[in-house]
């Protein structure tokens, strides 16, 4: 099953048999106070900056969140997606699930954009699919409901097949669909990084659709935290995840998918590896990605 977005000027499919997807989550003003603050002023210059660095690292898709509290967040918003639209070429995902700012991100959209997301919440799906729907935008799902989130893998399989149901019911189709089985912070329970792969297999084998997780949540509060996330990356790509919102300029989670892809057989001769292996040489760096800009 192929999910496909698009922008103005590139097309990026998510599927199992394709490579894997990154969709770059650095812009986002939680705990990043300059860029909450450029936010407040409408200011797009390290949204830009952002943006750039993480397609250079390799992420096919920039998710956008502009929730400062307090703002003006669709009109944030709305500036923010023009302003992506004329510094990268990629897809966006625009990560809100405030109905104003959708209704003043997706109109402007060139493409078939990503909104990031829904959960399993009547309310929420009501709200939101017609929305994605009239827009023909693709959904990510998010596998808790009205009853919160659940250890129970095979629960939050039931509310990823409430939500495929839900969006078909709304005529949006299960290519459409990828659904996020919940990646949270193993610091607190070393056992939440297992619940995540079993769901992640459960969604694969009964659903078929695409799979993507918020990656870096699984180290926070963790030391060597860019090493947790390109694990569960790793192990998350065996059992059918297709996608993970990350941070690309991290090396380990750079190589960690780009080693994945090889191992899957995603990347034919190893040519994406060597390329990176000689870029890496070449610079005389022990890892491809500069560090983030906080």
């Amino acid at each position: 099953m192929k999910t496909v977005l698009s922008s103005a000027k590139k097309t990026v499919v998510i599927s199992p048999d394709d490579p894997f997807v990154v969709i770059g989550e650095r812009i986002n003003p939680t705990n990043r106070k300059k860029l909450a603050g450029e936010l407040r002023r409408y200011d797009y210059t390290r949204v830009k900056a952002d943006a750039l660095s993480q397609v250079e690292a390799g992420a096919q898709v920039i998710d956008v969140n502009c929730g400062v509290p307090g703002t003006d967040e669709p009109g944030i918003l709305k500036g923010a997606i023009h302003a992506l639209q004329e510094t990268v070429e990629v897809p966006l995902s625009i990560d809100s699930s405030v109905v104003e700012a959708l209704e003043a991100a997706l109109p402007i959209y060139k493409g078939k954009a990503l909104v990031n997301s829904v959960t399993g919440d009547d309310r929420m799906l009501e709200r939101l699919l017609p929305l994605i729907k009239k827009h023909n935008a693709a959904v990510i799902g998010i596998t808790h409901d009205e009853s919160g989130i659940s250890n129970d893998p095979k629960v939050r399989l039931a509310v990823a097949r409430k939500i495929v149901q839900r969006a078909g019911e709304h005529g949006i189709p299960p290519e459409d669909v990828i659904i996020d089985p919940i990646c949270m912070p193993i610091g607190a329970n070393t056992k939440l990084g297992r619940v995540t792969l079993e769901t992640v297999r459960l969604v694969r084998e009964e659903l078929r659709v695409n799979i993507s997780i918020g990656a870096g949540n699984v180290g926070f509060g963790l030391p060597d935290r860019p090493m947790q996330t390109a694990t569960i990356i790793l192990l998350g790509m065996s059992l059918g995840l297709t996608a993970a919102i990350a941070n690309p300029l991290e090396p380990e989670i750079h190589r960690a998918v780009l080693a994945g892809d090889l191992m899957l057989g995603k990347d034919a001769f190893g040519m994406k590896w060597m390329t990176d292996y000689r870029k890496r040489t070449a610079q005389g760096q022990a890892a491809a990605p500069a560090a983030a800009v906080p």
